[in-house]
Formats: C-alpha cells, structure tokens, sequence
C-alpha cells in the first residue's frame, strides 16, 4: 500500500470513528500529517509504512505540540523493518504511542482499547493489582502459594499487587489459575506516560533569527513562545493567563506561505487555536482562517488585546469549547 493510500484509510477511519479531521500536512518536513478532534480528544497523527523512519527528532517535536495543544500524539504505522505491527499491541518509538491500522480502527471506531504494549523484552499488560490481591485472598492463598503456582518468587508476586505489570504469558497464567480478568486496558489517550520509554522530551529549539522580531512582540505581550522544528507553522504562542495558544508563521506571502496558512488554518480548527501568518507586505486580509498581518503592524500592536482584536477582524473565531 502507497503511504499516499495509507494516509487516506487512516483519515477515513478517524472521520468514521466522529472525529474532525484536518487537511492533511502537504509539506516538508512534517512532524505529523493530521489533527483530529472527537469531544475533548484531540490528536496529532503521524501516518507511516514502516516505522522505522520515525526518528527522535519527529518523536521530540510530536511530545512538545502535544503539551502546547493538549494532544496526544500517535503514530499509525504497518510494520518495522522486520515484521508487521501486532494488531491488540502499543509500540512507543521515542515516547510516542503506536498503532497498526487495526489496533487503531478497534480502538477509535470499535471503542475496545489494546490490552498489550511492547517494550524492552517483550510484550506486557496492565495487570489490575486489587483485583488480583482480591482473587488471591478470596483463594486464600498466601503470597508464597500463588509464587510457587506461577514458578516466581514472593516478591515479584508483591510487585504484581503493588501494580508492577507483568508479560502476556503471566497474566494469561493468572488468569487462567482464577479464572478472571485481571488485565486492565492501555490508555493511548492518556496514562502512557506510565509506560512509555523513559525518555525526556527535548526542550524547544532556537527562535530561528529572522522570526526573532515576531516572538519578542508575542513575549512583550505576555505569550510563551514555543518555537517548532517541522510543523506547518513557526512558532506555538501560549498565553497561560487567558488560557489561549496562537499559532504563528512568518515569511514573504508566496505560493508556498498560501498553502502554510490554510493548513494552520485547518489545524486551528481542530485544535481551536487561533493562527496568525506574518507577512513582508500585505495583499490580502487572510487566508480562510488564518489572519494576515504586516511585520510593521506586528510591532506596534501593544497588548494580547490588540492582537485578538486584529485576528478577530481579519480572521475567523475557532469553533468554542462545548
């Protein structure tokens, strides 16, 4: 299957499973290649045939807009160079979670979440400790006997109570000594941070110098600048006080910045996120959401008052939160 083609199913299957879909990222490089939305679940999706390409880098930037857009950053992926992804299994490739098509389809449209994650040695599950320690004391069985039952020792049978989780082969054999469920699902959504690669997220790159003149008005105003490495847009603008984020590119208004600016306009909506493209010279007021605005005009606006004021007359209001 061509990724043009893969990247088409896995749109489709969002927009089935109820979630808003962004136009796809057409452009390089690309940290990922859609956003979706379904109630309060926002996503930022990488699509891949074989997972390997996904680098630390693509990794690092993915977990940053996650925490300034409050998504949750995937991969969609068929194989390794190897073997075929696992359908029911959570991979993580620098800290980011990923499905195979299948495992994505049961997880989004099925709404039946993965039991299994892999990690370093194998396949693991999510063993529920209290119903265990329940099963096991209704047995009356002590630590010791369910030890000598599984063919470990007592204190990895504590670390089970205690929430350690345990290979797909332990957790069958508990379950089939007690005949329950013991196995708790993986939250892709949220909670893999338990999980994951223990990898810190990389702190933001460098303003690049030619968009330094724009962050230092977001900063004077009182944003947060999150500059971006491959996204469609240069910078993520966070606001904490008002509780809003303002996406930002900045170049000459050609071709190119034209299709940057409906992407961060699609993207706004998905993420309800204002956009802001910062041009040479002034041609037009906007591009769909996106609103246009001179770099001499960037300069003089005073406060985070002005700047809305100017998005809202140019530009269009993100859809509100329910």
């Amino acid at each position: 299957m061509s990724r043009s083609a893969l990247v088409g199913n896995v749109t489709a299957m969002l927009e089935d499973a109820g979630f808003l879909v962004s136009d796809r990222c057409a452009i390089r490089p690309k940290s990922f290649d859609v956003a979706a939305r379904r109630g309060e679940d926002v996503l930022l999706v990488k699509i891949l045939g074989n997972i390997d390409a996904f680098d630390a880098r693509t990794g690092g930037e993915m977990r940053r807009l996650g925490t300034y857009l409050n998504a949750t950053p995937i991969v969609v992926g068929l194989r390794t160079r190897d073997e075929d992804l696992k359908p029911g299994v959570v991979y993580f490739r620098h800290g980011v979670p990923v499905l195979s098509p299948d495992t994505a389809l049961d997880l989004f449209v099925e709404e039946v979440p993965p039991l299994i994650y892999a990690a370093p040695g194998g396949l693991y599950v999510n063993i529920d400790s209290e119903v265990l320690a329940d099963a096991r004391e209704e047995r009356e069985w002590s630590l010791g006997r369910l030890a000598k039952e599984l063919g470990v020792s007592r204190r990895t049978v504590s670390k089970y109570e205690d929430g350690m989780d345990a290979s797909v082969d332990v957790a069958a054999e508990l379950e089939d000594l007690f005949d329950a469920p013991l196995t708790s699902p993986v939250s892709v959504l949220e909670g893999t941070e338990d999980i994951r690669d223990d990898e810190p997220t990389p702190e933001d790159p460098d303003v690049a110098p030619e968009d330094e003149p724009i962050a230092t008005v977001f900063t004077r105003i009182g944003f947060e600048v999150h500059p971006t490495d491959r996204a469609p847009f240069k910078t993520v603008n966070e606001n904490a006080r008002r509780r809003e984020q303002v996406l930002t590119g900045h170049s000459a208004f050609t071709e190119a910045a034209e299709k940057r600016a409906r992407i961060m306009s699609s993207v706004g909506e998905v993420t309800r996120t204002r956009s802001v493209y910062v041009v040479d010279e002034l041609t037009r007021e906007s591009v769909e959401g996106t609103a246009l605005i001179e770099e001499g005009e960037m300069e003089e606006i005073e406060d985070a008052d002005d700047l809305r004021d100017l998005i809202m007359e140019r530009g269009e209001e993100p859809e509100e939160v329910a």
